[in-house]
């Protein structure tokens, strides 16, 4: 970008010609002395170079009057007769001509070697410019900063001042509307100078943008207008007052759109001062080139922005929105996405109500970011539930996890074999997660704890001591052909148990070591409530911009006091139902639960008398007073009872139904001694406490 006229005092035309004019003269003046001594020739040589000289200024007039300039010089002081414009000799005649021939000569030559120059010069600017913006342009995958990247790179190169707009939809990573109509607003501003009149940077939306239909429209294709003040149509296409853009001095502008795959997402637009050099055509590709390498990117960042959106949605959307109610623990949680070019990950954590008033507490990670790992993350934790409801102990659960893991990277397998001519389904990678689950018994206070590749967690006593959990974590899943093991702890009334994701304790300055370090002193500052104890261990660990997601789930235990459980041991003797059905009847009237005292002896009956005829001994009955009245019979059989519709004269085969229809809920869970039949009933209004 040159100025106009010259900064430089030798490239005015008048100082060239005053130079043609002296030069010669002062050159042949500092030779007089030297002229009965020195040869003609070399003379004219030196005569020849002051002409070259001229010529060097980018002046093809200057140069020629430089060679006149000369040779009279030449022939009026340096040959014979001196001081006198005639010659003596052929030779001496002979060398006049040839110095005015040879100055001719190589004053155009010098002339079009600086063009030339000049020309090599502006190309390699130009290709500069062109390569810093491709570097420059596009650094990160966002629209706002892609604008300020490309107003940097062209203020002073290419323009006095750049702005930038874009369409507020761009913004939101959203599609532009089919009409094309969209409002934008001012992302970016540059200038070499603060006091102008250019709208700044964010302010409401403005501009109505629409879809150009045809080659002629002027938001298709970039415009120039060499002069401002000779056209008035430029005013249409910019938001500013046009009195005051030219009272400051604003000479020319090129307007360019910022296109991207047939859509308008934004305009730019480069301003020159009239001190500066006016926009010509040929200016017209670089402004296209510069729109066309910011668009693309701007594409990029809006098509980030709206997929890591959607994964960012449908992850919460897949997670827990509001914890389950329930007695054996109080939680806290927090979940912060990852903030990386991948999007979010594949975390989650889940709160499971389990029968026997237990509950489940879940933490997995998918490996991976994106819309696919949010996905799985869903099936996955859709699979847990699902297995947690069967009861199964947490090894058995990771053993089934582990398996679909492993049919789901099959299928990926597959579905990529399928793709290999449509790029654009085809997934990358295949699948892993790391998952860990604890069941914890309130009533017991039992927990058991079994991982698949995920830390293990970080227990905190009622005393405030942090240590991390010491036993086995098995293979991550998806690896298959590995056993997984049960950790067994037994917990005290109000210890807390900390659940977490390596995105919390693993950061790019800081190993899994070193993080679990911090993550057992942040445990231990003592703190009102679990929900200030997850905002400091984030405040210790979380980094702003943390490169994988983060989860945190913190559980305190409560223990279900003595007076609320009550169970006795049952002989295999159906004589002894009756005796099953009192003992049970008389807990109800201890705590006041008379209105479930018929139903509750129907359900003992039973389920007990279930037990006796097909399950082992010992056979245990057990009742549960909590949010609702829970009723269990254990037994030493494996066995798993099913319903079945009995026909009319079948002598058996109802009471599993009776149960079903009596109860709100029922189920089974298999145990190390065998199974346990439950089921519940909710409380009446008085009987909550």
């Amino acid at each position: 970008m040159g100025k106009w006229p010259g900064v430089r005092w030798l490239s005015s035309i008048r100082t060239a010609i005053a130079f043609a004019l002296v030069g010669p003269l002062i050159v042949s003046l500092l030779l007089v002395p030297f002229r009965t001594a020195f040869p003609r020739t070399d003379s004219a040589l030196v005569l020849v170079a002051v002409v070259v000289a001229v010529a060097a200024l980018g002046y093809r007039s200057a140069g020629v009057i430089a060679a006149l300039s000369a040779t009279i010089w030449f022939g009026f002081f340096l040959t014979r007769p001196w001081e006198a414009l005639s010659v003596t000799s052929a030779q001496e005649g002979w060398t006049a001509a040839l110095l005015l021939a040879i100055g001719l000569a190589v004053s155009e030559l010098a002339v079009r070697a600086l063009s030339q120059r000049n020309r090599a010069q502006a190309a390699h600017g130009r290709l500069k410019l062109l390569h810093d913006a491709g570097t420059a342009i596009g650094a990160t995958l966002d629209a706002e900063r892609t604008g300020r990247e490309l107003a940097q790179v062209a203020v002073g190169r290419f323009a006095d001042f750049v702005t930038v707009d874009l369409a507020v939809c761009v913004l939101a990573g959203d599609e532009m509307p089919p009409d094309g109509a969209t409002r934008v607003r001012r992302v970016a501003l540059a200038g070499v100078r603060d006091d102008h009149p250019l709208l700044p940077v964010g302010g409401p939306p403005r501009l109505a943008l629409y879809e150009p239909r045809n080659r002629g429209s002027p938001c298709g294709r970039p415009r120039i207008e060499p002069d401002l003040r000779a056209r008035v149509d430029w005013q249409a296409l910019v938001p500013e007052p046009a009195g005051a853009v030219l009272d400051y001095g604003m000479g020319s502008l090129i307007t360019a759109p910022l296109r991207a795959r047939g859509s308008v997402l934004g305009m730019v637009g480069f301003w020159r001062t009239r001190g500066t050099r006016p926009f010509t055509d040929s200016d017209l590709s670089d402004a296209g080139e510069l729109a066309a390498k910011a668009g693309t990117a701007i594409d990029n960042a809006r098509r980030y922005t709206r997929e890591r959106a959607t994964a960012l949605a449908l992850q919460r959307n897949l997670l827990p929105r509001h914890l389950p109610g329930q007695t054996a623990v109080d939680v806290a949680s927090r979940y912060l996405p990852a903030d990386s070019r991948a999007g979010v990950g594949g975390d989650w954590f889940d709160v499971i109500p389990l029968s026997g008033s237990r509950v489940a507490l879940v933490v997995g990670d998918v490996v991976g970011h994106g819309i696919n790992a949010s996905a799985t993350m869903g099936r996955l934790r859709t699979a847990v539930r699902t297995l947690a409801d069967v009861d199964l102990p947490p090894d058995e659960l990771l053993t089934h996890l582990d398996d679909l893991v492993i049919h789901l990277a099959d299928d990926e397998v597959d579905t990529d074999a399928d793709a290999d001519t449509d790029p654009d389904t085809a997934t990358t990678g295949g699948v892993g997660a790391t998952c860990l689950y604890a069941v914890y018994d309130p009533a017991s206070r039992h927990c058991a704890v079994a991982s698949a590749g995920h830390p293990l967690p970080v227990l905190v006593t009622p005393g405030g001591r942090a240590e991390l959990v010491r036993g086995f974590t098995g293979p991550p899943l998806g690896v298959g052909g590995l056993p997984f093991e049960t950790t067994e702890l037994d917990l005290a009334a109000g210890s807390v148990l900390a659940l977490y994701s390596d995105g919390l304790v693993r950061s790019r300055d800081r190993d899994i070591d070193a993080g679990l370090t911090k993550l057992c002193d942040a445990l231990s500052v003592p703190e009102t409530s679990l929900n200030a104890a997850c905002d400091t261990v984030l405040r210790t660990l979380a980094d702003d911009r943390p490169a994988d997601d983060i989860t945190l789930l913190l559980a305190r235990t409560r223990a279900l006091a003595p007076d609320r459980v009550a169970s006795w041991d049952i002989a295999a003797d159906p004589a002894l139902v009756v005796h099953a059905r009192k003992l049970a009847v008389e807990q109800l009237d201890a705590w006041g639960l008379w209105d479930l005292a018929f139903i509750t002896e129907l359900l003992v009956s039973e389920l007990v008398t279930n037990a006796i005829r097909y399950g082992a001994t010992p056979i245990r009955l057990r009742l549960i007073r909590d949010r609702k009245l829970i009723c269990e019979v254990s037994d030493a059989s494996s066995t798993t009872p099913h319903l079945r519709r009995s026909r009319a004269y079948d002598e058996g085969g109802r009471g599993l139904v009776l149960v079903a229809q009596l109860s709100n809920n029922w189920g089974t869970r298999q145990t190390t001694a065998g199974k346990t039949i439950w089921c519940e009933q909710r409380l009446p209004a008085s009987g909550h406490g």
